[in-house]
């Protein structure tokens, strides 16, 4: 059996190459190494050598067949015995809890906190055609929406969640899909990537701004990272009012914690303005509904339904606006 830190090695080995063959990106890449190499060797999360033990077990385990409707399915039950089907559902287990998807692997149904489908059906008819472009996911979670972004064509996917079991769900995930193929997650914050080597065509933000402190900062990062004329994806929570309006809670919202401040949507069209991005558009407002965010077995004991106040779901259990959220398009001047 192999040693957890070279498992994570050989993974990160793997994107390294495909990544330094594209000209673009190799610049990039060669500023994060040292870091990668870094993280590898200095991790001590409590479930690390218990999650990558988890991986090898799955390790063995390929499909050629994905499809990317509003699933993610990779294979099929009858591609592999009964035994085996029940050693990966055991397996994924072990990275709850699952929050985005949903996904459909080897016939095994993981049924995620969110239907991030929905929210990718909301914004994929209005934002620039990514067939060829460089793609950045921050914030991306387990990588649902990357997978998305990989499937509309875009050339390279990159995701940056400094959560660990996100990032070993996504390297499950894309191990049963066969390996790197364009897509990629490291486990970073914004703030680590090299912002004088704007790299992206397309930057995806998607229920983060309002866990920054500085909302401004986060949007300036972005806009540092994509090239002329590149565009933001931002979604994200908002209130209702004018451009001056931005709710700051006093403790926490829908049961969150580190909620720092929610903007109306036209102060949310003022932070993008103000940060220098072009043309700032709203394009979707949508309530958040059981629909979209549920209660689930794959590790999600609490959800929306726990978040809100029980007289009156239009309202958080701290008495603020029930979950509202905004995706807004944005362009880099060229």
């Amino acid at each position: 059996m192999k040693g957890d830190t070279q498992i994570i090695n050989d993974i990160f080995a793997a994107d390294e190459a495909e990544i330094l063959a594209d000209a673009r990106l190799r610049p990039w890449l060669e500023s994060l190494l040292p870091y990668l190499g870094s993280w590898t060797r200095d991790n001590r999360h409590g479930d690390f050598r218990r999650w990558c033990g988890q991986l090898e077990k799955i390790s063995d385990l390929r499909s050629d067949c994905c499809r990317f409707g509003s699933s993610i399915e990779i294979g099929s039950a009858d591609e592999i015995p009964s035994g085996r089907q029940k050693e990966l559902r055991n397996a994924l287990m072990q990275f709850q809890p699952w929050r985005k998807g949903p996904y459909r692997l080897f016939g095994i149904d993981i049924d995620t906190e969110w239907r991030s489908d929905l929210k990718w059906d909301r914004l994929c008819g209005e934002i620039a055609d990514l067939n060829g472009r460089y793609a950045l996911d921050v914030g991306c979670s387990n990588g649902y929406h990357m997978w998305r972004m990989r499937d509309a064509g875009a050339r390279q996917v990159f995701g940056i969640d400094p959560c660990l079991h996100y990032l070993f769900q996504f390297l499950a995930i894309r191990s049963l899909a066969g390996g790197p193929a364009g897509i990629h997650l490291f486990p970073m914050v914004l703030e680590q990537l090299p912002h004088d080597l704007p790299a992206f065509d397309t930057a995806f933000s998607m229920g983060v701004i309002y866990h920054q402190k500085s909302p401004f900062v986060h949007l300036e990062h972005l806009r540092q990272l994509l090239t002329p004329g590149g565009q933001l994806v931002l979604e994200t929570l908002v209130v209702s009012g004018d451009e001056k309006t931005v709710l700051t809670p006093e403790d926490r919202y829908a049961c969150m914690g580190n909620v720092w401040c929610i903007p109306s949507v036209k102060a949310a069209l003022l932070w993008l303005r103000k940060t220098g991005f072009s043309n700032p558009r709203l394009i979707n407002v949508s309530v958040t509904g059981e629909e979209e965010q549920h209660r689930s077995v794959w590790g999600c004991t609490e959800s929306l339904a726990d978040f809100l106040d029980r007289q009156n779901p239009e309202l958080t259990a701290e008495g603020y606006e029930a979950p509202r959220r905004a995706i807004f398009l944005a362009e880099k001047a060229g």
